[in-house]
């Protein structure tokens, strides 16, 4: 399945800007400051590089949350399990249709 979004910038980019923000933070009056002057610069919006800074805080265990790998391997996990569920639901219907049949077949001598 497709990402219903575009990744603009590659993860370099991403790790590049997060980085700057970082550094540059003292520089700036606040972290928001910082994160709308680095991203007029890298020509994305405030809020995304806002969130990758989040994200990146919480892969780093600076922040509380779920880490991307996490929550990668759960969403995995969740689409198994999803997956089971229509799997067996189609076995006991099968077998629910086939035991039918037995019941209605003669009876043999």
């Amino acid at each position: 399945m497709t990402s219903k979004t575009t990744n603009k910038f590659s993860p370099e980019v991403r790790a590049r800007a997060v980085r700057m923000v970082l550094e540059h933070e003292k520089d700036h009056s606040s972290r928001w400051a910082a994160v709308v002057s680095i991203a007029a610069k890298i020509g994305c919006a405030a809020q995304t590089l806002h969130e990758w800074v989040k994200k990146a805080e919480i892969d780093s265990g600076a922040r509380a949350g779920v880490p991307s790998d996490v929550a990668a391997q759960l969403k995995a996990l969740e689409r198994e399990n999803r997956e089971l569920r229509q799997a067996n639901e189609i076995l006991r219907k099968a077998s629910a249709y086939f035991a039918q049949a037995e019941l209605d077949r003669p009876f043999k001598r």
